[in-house]
């Protein structure tokens, strides 16, 4: 049986939600109904994507569980592909045990959890609430299931799971994913030189620099205690053994096309998603586009200016604004990064509904109203390089600060309903441990810049090789390092200039050569790399 843990099950906060949700399909098909999954129950309702539909199989486990955890749960499945089962437990009573617990962390570990701050106490106190329900599970199962039991633990969050199941639980096969390194996260995102200088760096010397320190421990300890230690890509393997000092296994993110409309359906969701981004952007501008006229491109993701690329997106936006007279197609660029979100815009609602002629609005390049946003990094730098004026300049720039859930109030669609409409996505990292929004992005038809600092970039060139370039700019990876953002901004430039003008070929042929490349990235593909890491979990613990 296989038991997986994150806080993103059920609870979408980050890229590890897209890992989870795309390749619990291909964990079903291997293991069947031997896959449980463990979250956080986040309300009494359950969470979203939640189904409250009992398995069997898991009935009477459930009578048994509540009596012993003394922590509530919700049992029912996953509303993903696969539709795996799932258990939601609140970890919240384990506060009273907190002390109790982080003594038992110091005295097997050496873990100074009175460091730790911020989201320490919450991510260690779910991790150990997870691990509770897995020895439950394995306790009630064993008797009849002969084969191993595998626990996989992902990121540091939930690295006290681990660490509280070699004490309490050691008969369970225990593998440790981390997605990226606390240490190597907060390097790059404080400013400082992470790939010039990495054979230097000492991550525990880092951590304590940075202030990560008890996350930092929690990670590298886990690392070590953990019967297969694993990570996404080559770039984060580095890290790993350069900050953790453990060598991990590579475990490349794969995609799920089931969550990609196909013929008709898909045709029908991407001229929804143009008309609606062009009514918005037009409604906020004053104007008036023709949807298939226009050429819409986009950045997405967390709101980590550096890591993510934003400076140089809308940089590189402000050079395309400067050469692009000459241009064939109207240029709206939206930034779908979550912000300090306050509100949608009413204004904007209201004339959404009531589309008669209107004058540009205040604010142009804003969906939704957010707090401080005269302290706001895209804010700033949109009004620093001219991108924000009420009469537009060649490029118009959408800011849309909130997650698209669905229910934003503006676009009402989800991150994937507005993607498909998209002619182009532009993700040029400097810190991308593998990069899913590239991915998608391809997967949906839609070509992308990537660099060659994401493990999805690295894939991409390698793939390429391999096949002779016969996906011609379906990706293009742009070179970056810890200088000369100049020539990646360039480069930028160049390839937004030649997919907007038809150079690299029309919408249709960009998008079926993005699918061919997608579907070596599929799940079915990458999934037989998990069944190694488990031998591997397997043979250290006999």
């Amino acid at each position: 049986m296989i038991f997986e843990t994150s806080w993103e099950v059920c609870n979408k906060m980050g890229g590890i939600y897209t890992v989870l949700s795309t390749r619990a399909r291909q964990m079903t098909l291997h293991h069947g109904n031997e896959v449980i999954f463990i979250g956080p129950l986040t309300s009494v309702a359950g969470a979203p994507h939640f189904i409250h539909q009992i398995p069997k199989w898991l009935t009477e486990w459930q009578a048994k569980a509540e009596k012993e955890l003394n922590l509530p749960i919700r049992i029912g499945r996953w509303d993903i592909p696969g539709k795996p089962a799932v258990v939601l437990v609140d970890f919240k009573p384990l506060w009273n045990e907190k002390g109790a617990l982080y003594y038992e962390m110091w005295q097997h570990y050496g873990l100074k959890s009175d460091r730790g701050y911020g989201d320490y106490d919450e991510a260690s106190l779910f991790g150990i609430a997870a691990a509770r329900v897995m020895h439950s599970l394995f306790t009630y199962f064993s008797t009849s299931v002969q084969e191993p039991f595998y626990a996989i633990f992902n990121e540091w969050q939930t690295g006290m799971g681990l660490l509280y199941s070699q004490i309490h639980c050691p008969a369970l096969h225990t593998l440790f994913i981390t997605h990226a390194t606390t240490v190597g996260r907060s390097i790059a995102g404080n400013g400082k030189v992470l790939y010039a200088y990495m054979s230097g760096y000492n991550g525990n010397q880092m951590s304590q620099e940075l202030n990560v320190e008890a996350k930092h421990n929690v990670e590298k300890c886990t690392a070590h205690q953990a019967d297969c230690f694993a990570t996404v890509s080559e770039l984060t393997r580095l890290e790993c053994r350069q900050l953790l000092e453990r060598d991990p296994v590579v475990l490349p993110n794969g995609f799920e096309p089931g969550f990609v409309p196909t013929g008709q359906a898909y045709e029908e969701a991407r001229q929804s998603a143009r008309r609606l981004l062009v009514q918005v952007a037009d409604t906020l501008g004053g104007q008036h586009t023709e949807p298939k006229e226009a050429f819409l491109m986009a950045i997405g993701g967390r709101y980590e200016y550096r890591n993510k690329g934003i400076d140089l997106y809308l940089q590189a936006l402000a050079e395309v604004n400067r050469t692009a007279e000459n241009r064939m197609c109207p240029i709206i660029a939206f930034l779908f990064v979550p912000a300090w979100v306050a509100a949608p815009r009413t204004d904007l609602q209201y004339r959404l509904t009531h589309p008669e002629p209107h004058s540009a609005m205040q604010h142009p390049s804003l969906s939704h109203w957010i707090h401080e946003m005269d302290r706001d990094a895209v804010m700033t730098e949109l009004h620093r390089l001219g991108l924000d004026a009420v009469t537009f300049p060649s490029v118009r720039v959408i800011f849309v600060p909130c997650y698209l859930n669905g229910q934003d109030g503006i676009f009402n669609k989800t991150y994937y309903q507005l993607l498909v409409g998209m002619d182009l996505t532009v993700f040029p990292s400097y810190y991308e441990p593998w990069g899913y929004t590239p991915l998608e992005s391809i997967a949906f038809g839609v070509p992308t810049i990537t660099t060659n600092l994401s493990g999805f970039g690295l894939w991409v060139t390698q793939s390429e090789e391999e096949h002779n370039h016969d996906t011609p700019h379906a990706v293009e990876v742009v070179m970056r390092n810890d200088h000369q953002d100049d020539a990646a901004i360039h480069e930028i430039v160049t390839h937004i200039l030649n997919y907007a003008s038809g150079k690299y070929g029309s919408a249709r042929e960009l998008r079926e050569h993005a699918q061919t490349l997608a579907e070596r990235a599929e799940w079915v593909h990458f999934y037989e790399n998990y069944l190694h890491a488990y031998e591997i979990a397997r043979h250290r613990k006999n």
